[in-house]
C-alpha cells in the first residue's frame, strides 16, 4: 500500500485540473462528491481517495478518527467493507489532504457495471442482497437508539461482488453518524467542494436536507430505486420496488414508482446544475484569480 512519503510526493507534484499529468504516474478510477478515487504510482492492488478539505492538521485528524469510528459501526452492523487505512498530507496551497485507501476490486464486480449484463434472476438476487446489507443499518440504528444512529448511501456503485461472491459496501469515506443524537460530522466540510459564491445558498437551502436524507430508510430506497434511471435500467425499477415494499411491508410506507420518478428528476436537475457550477468556479478561480482549484471534476456524466 502507499506510504505517507509517497502520498506527500504524489501531492507536491499534482494539478487538480489535470491530475493524470502529475509527476507520480496516476489513473482516475471514480468520483465523489467531495473526493475523487485514484491509482496512484501503478499500485493497481490499492484505490486512493483523495480528500483536500482541511485547513489544518487538527481538523484532517479528526475526519480520519470518525472515519475509522464509522467503519468500525459499519462492520459491528454486518457489512463487509474493503481493508483500508488513511494517510494525511500537506496540500500547495496550505490545505491538508486525508487520503482514504482501500484495497482496489475489479471494476466489473461493481454493481453497477454487473446490472447492465446480469440475467433477470441474477440482478433480483442482486437487488435482494442489497436489501439486506441496507436493513443491517437499521437494525443497528433501532438496537443502538438513541445512543448511535448510522446513515448509509445505498446507490448501485457503492456495492462490489468480491471474487467469492460476497457484497461489500465500499463508500465509507462520508463518515456520517449520529452520536446522543448529535451529528458527528462538521457539514461545513461538505461545502468545501461546493462553489464558494454558492455556499451560503447550499447552506440554507440543501444542506440540511444532505446531512439528513441518508438516515432515512425510505429515502434511502427512493435514492437507490432512482439511482436505477442513472444507470439505463428502467426497466427494472417495478420489480426493485416490489421487493423492497415487501421486504419493508411493517417498517415504512410503500415506495411509489411516480414518486421515485420525481426524485430522480429532482436529483438530476440539482446534480448537473452543481457540476456545471463547479466547472465555473475552477474556471474563476484558475483563469482569473490565478489560484490553485483543489478538486478534481468529472467530465460529462451521463444521467
Amino acid at each position: 500500500m502507499l506510504s505517507p512519503e509517497r502520498l506527500q510526493q504524489f501531492e507536491n507534484g499534482l494539478d487538480p485540473r489535470d491530475p493524470v499529468k502529475a509527476a507520480i504516474p496516476c489513473s482516475i478510477l471514480g468520483y465523489g462528491e467531495i473526493s475523487c478515487v485514484l491509482e496512484i504510482d501503478n499500485q493497481d492492488q490499492t484505490a486512493a481517495k483523495r480528500m483536500p478539505l482541511f485547513e489544518d492538521k487538527t481538523e484532517a485528524v479528526k475526519y480520519a478518527d470518525n472515519y475509522r469510528l464509522y467503519c468500525e459501526h459499519l462492520r459491528s452492523a454486518g457489512l463487509t467493507i474493503p481493508p483500508d487505512k488513511t494517510a494525511i498530507v500537506k496540500g500547495l496551497s496550505g490545505i491538508f489532504t486525508l487520503y482514504i485507501l482501500q484495497d482496489q476490486l475489479d471494476p466489473q464486480r461493481f454493481c453497477h457495471q454487473l446490472i447492465q449484463t446480469n440475467r433477470p434472476e441474477e440482478n433480483q438476487a442482486m437487488a435482494a442482497g442489497i436489501i439486506r446489507e441496507i436493513e443491517k443499518i437499521w437494525r443497528f440504528n433501532d438496537e443502538h437508539h438513541p445512543r448511535l444512529a448510522l446513515a448509509i448511501d445505498g446507490q448501485l456503485s457503492n456495492w462490489v461482488y468480491s471474487e467469492t461472491g460476497e457484497l461489500l459496501f465500499i463508500d465509507t469515506s462520508t463518515p456520517l453518524m449520529r452520536i446522543n443524537g448529535q451529528e458527528s460530522l462538521d457539514p461545513e466540510l461538505l461545502l468545501k467542494s461546493a462553489p464558494s459564491f454558492l455556499r451560503w445558498l447550499i447552506r440554507w437551502q440543501f444542506l440540511d436536507d444532505v446531512m439528513t436524507r441518508y438516515y432515512d430508510r425510505r429515502l434511502v430506497y427512493t435514492d437507490l430505486i432512482a439511482n436505477l434511471f442513472k444507470e439505463q435500467c428502467a426497466d427494472l425499477v417495478p420489480q426493485w420496488i416490489s421487493l423492497i415494499n415487501a421486504e419493508t411491508a411493517d417498517k415504512m410506507e410503500p415506495l411509489v414508482l411516480d414518486e421515485v420518478k420525481a426524485y430522480y428528476k429532482e436529483d438530476k436537475l440539482i446534480w448537473r446544475l452543481f457540476l456545471g457550477l463547479r466547472r465555473l468556479d475552477r474556471w474563476i478561480k484558475t483563469k482569473l484569480l490565478g489560484k490553485r482549484y483543489e478538486f478534481v471534476l468529472p467530465g460529462k456524466i451521463k444521467r
